[in-house]
């Protein structure tokens, strides 16, 4: 088992990676926003970053928990789309008929499970946590950021009515 455990960490090497590059965007948040169209550069990077977690978590950890000797397991990782347009990892059946990590949980308990996938199981669930973390948080950010631009140009729609209902010689009384 230990190609499973090397590639789990290879993606935790490769998410700090790709959270490198956001760094700077979080540095960003606490400086002071320009306006509604600072706002959504930021909520772009936010969602592009998500997007790139997404596509990670599809093209490494999923195709590592389809492989051998996880496919041998009752259930199965797999993702699920939400409601808000997002997509987070979770234990299923084969079937399809439950879900939810207290699968993982009596895979673990189980004692047909072998003891030498232990480890490599949590490996993987902890990464799974990891990642929708991230995802999670990348997309409420992102949300955050797209309410905020919505709520700034409303006041400067405000202040420009406002501003047209006064003489342009009283502007700059």
């Amino acid at each position: 088992m230990g190609f499973t455990r090397i590639g789990l960490f290879s993606i935790t090497y490769i998410l700090t990676g790709s959270l490198d590059l956001f760094r700077g965007s979080l540095k960003g948040l606490l400086r002071a926003f320009k306006g509604k169209g600072d706002l959504e550069d930021w909520v772009n990077r936010c969602h592009a970053l998500r997007d790139e977690l997404i596509d990670l978590a599809q093209r490494r950890v999923l195709a590592q928990a389809r492989g051998y000797p996880f496919r041998l397991l009752s259930i199965e990782l797999a993702q699920q789309r939400t409601g808000a347009g997002t997509t987070f990892l979770r234990w299923r059946k084969h079937d399809r008929s439950a879900m939810g990590v207290a699968l993982w949980q009596e895979v673990m308990a189980s004692t047909a499970t072998p003891v030498n996938l232990l480890e490599d199981l949590l490996a993987l669930e902890q990464q799974r946590i990891a990642l929708n973390m991230q995802i999670s948080l990348l997309h409420t950010l992102g949300r955050q950021a797209q309410d905020c631009a919505g709520k700034m140009a409303q006041a400067e729609d405000a202040y420009l009515r406002r501003l047209k209902s006064i003489p342009a010689a009283m502007h700059d009384r």
